[in-house]
């Protein structure tokens, strides 16, 4: 081997590479040209409210992202709302997972497998996508490599006191925290011990530190169920549904296959395949009783799919290695640029402001061009009014006339609307309403009575006079009949 090149490894931890990939993953098109969508916007919205206020909403709604939105609305208070602000904590949570992938393969099936299955990690689709969200997912994910790092730990036994339970379990509650779906991990923990064959000392304490974790986040639990309504939004389970998973599954499994490990620890598919597959099946067992199925809610196992991918490609090199020293160093840079490249198109989409259903701040600019002082605005639906909250300068001098109660007053994310019958005597009061809603493609099939009436008005009492869609959203400008304007 090259002396510099070894030298150059020994200073160099194999994790800081796959780091430094993810990050420069994550930083290239932060912005998504300044581009912020509805569910990032309830991050914003929430992350500029106080703390009271905040305590206020988690009593009516969104309880499970609670410790997400408080530590964001640190950040906000520190650095200023942003879209940078709002994504670099995903970019960072995925560097940190993308360390863990790379250490713990280092651990069980060598540093090429580390190094591989850490670069992996950044490019897979799914995780190229919660890299740039303002969303709580990316630093589950993080707590989840975190904890399976420290699981691994204890069985190729470097350490098994009590900090490292401790820390364990500490690690449990916080990602429970920020969202208790990932109790999930649990279970492929559960698996690898089995298939580890552990000893009763490992499995007591593991035991101790899942459960006392799990006690933590259960009054969550039981309390987030009075808010289940705000999931009912999910699609049943369908077989289609299930082609995903099963493909990723069968690429695990082949990744596992390459696993020739030897010896008393563990092997990466011991770890690797209960992480990617048993988060993904239970929770499609949940979803039979009450539909839950989202990718990004077990957006974790992943890491299991890319710490098998790493050890596929870790095997590859080992076999080259004897009949083709030298071109077997390059079989990872090779695999790496042309993944990179095969993925490009993906990775160009998801940085793009089309590959969220919409964007906020977008049509807030379209508002600020078409608004006059003393125009009335309505939002259909209700849930439309983030645009507002995120951008409230582009509403200055407009009426929301349909509003009675602000979402920071009422503590929900889109505030308290009005009776049918009132929002119909404001409209008839005004000569101007911008209507600001979904663009076709996005739009779903109006239900509630208020939006029925709001509809109904403009329908029947004014016209359209100007209308402006931009990336999922609408602004139309309704104008009085019998009236004129400049």
């Amino acid at each position: 081997m090259n002396p510099p090149i070894s030298a150059l490894r020994h200073r160099l931890p194999i994790w800081l590479i796959p780091v430094l990939w993810t990050i420069a993953l994550g930083l290239w098109g932060l912005s998504r040209r300044h581009s912020v969508w509805r569910d990032e916007a309830a991050t914003w919205q929430v992350a500029e409210r106080s703390t009271a206020q905040i305590w206020h909403l988690l009593g009516q709604v969104d309880a499970v992202h609670g410790l997400y939105y408080l530590l964001m609305h640190g950040l906000f208070a520190c650095f200023g709302p942003s879209t940078t602000t709002l994504r670099l904590p995903s970019v960072l949570a995925m560097a940190v997972a993308a360390g863990c992938v790379a250490v713990i393969g280092r651990r069980l099936a060598g540093g090429r497998a580390g190094l591989g299955g850490g670069l992996a990690f950044g490019l897979l689709p799914a995780v190229q996508f919660q890299l740039q969200e303002g969303r709580p997912y990316a630093l589950v994910t993080a707590g989840a490599g975190i904890s399976t790092l420290l699981l691994v730990t204890a069985l190729t036994g470097r350490r098994h006191g009590l900090a490292l339970w401790a820390a364990y379990g500490g690690t449990v509650l916080v990602c429970g925290l920020l969202n208790w779906l990932s109790l999930l991990l649990l279970p492929a923990h559960l698996a690898t011990l089995v298939w580890r064959r552990s000893g009763r000392g490992l499995w007591t304490r593991w035991a101790v530190a899942s459960a006392v974790g799990t006690a933590c986040v259960l009054p969550l639990i039981l309390f987030t169920r009075s808010q289940s309504r705000q999931v009912s939004w999910i699609p049943p389970l369908s077989w289609h549904m299930l082609i995903g998973p099963a493909v990723l599954w069968a690429i695990g499994g082949l990744g596992a296959l390459t696993d020739r490990r030897q010896g008393s620890g563990p092997s990466a598919a011991a770890v690797g395949f209960p992480l990617l597959a048993v988060p993904q099946i239970a929770l499609i067992g949940i979803s039979l009783i009450r539909p839950m199925f989202l990718e990004r809610y077990v957006l974790f196992s992943y890491l299991g799919l890319a710490l098998l991918i790493g050890t596929a490609l870790g095997t590859v090199v080992r076999a080259a290695t004897p009949r083709f020293p030298r071109a077997s160093v390059c079989v990872l840079p090779v695999v790496l640029i042309v993944a990179t490249v095969a993925l490009l198109p993906q990775s160009l989409a998801k940085r793009s402001p089309s590959s969220r259903v919409d964007d906020v701040l977008a049509i807030a600019s379209k508002v600020r061009r078409l608004k006059r002082p003393g125009d009335g605005v309505l939002f259909v639906p209700a849930a439309r009014r983030d645009t507002k909250s995120v951008s409230p300068d582009a509403f200055t001098d407009l009426r929301d006339i349909a509003l009675t109660e602000s979402p920071e007053a009422s503590g929900t994310l889109k505030g308290v609307e009005a009776a049918p019958a009132r929002i119909r005597a404001a409209m008839l009061a005004q000569t101007e309403i911008l209507l600001v809603t979904d663009a076709p493609r996005a739009a779903t099939p109006v239900t509630s009575a208020r939006d029925k009436a709001k509809l109904s008005v403009l329908d029947e009492h004014f016209r359209a006079v100007a209308d402006e869609q931009v990336r999922g959203r609408r602004v139309t400008v309704y104008r009085r009949l019998g009236t004129t304007g400049p």
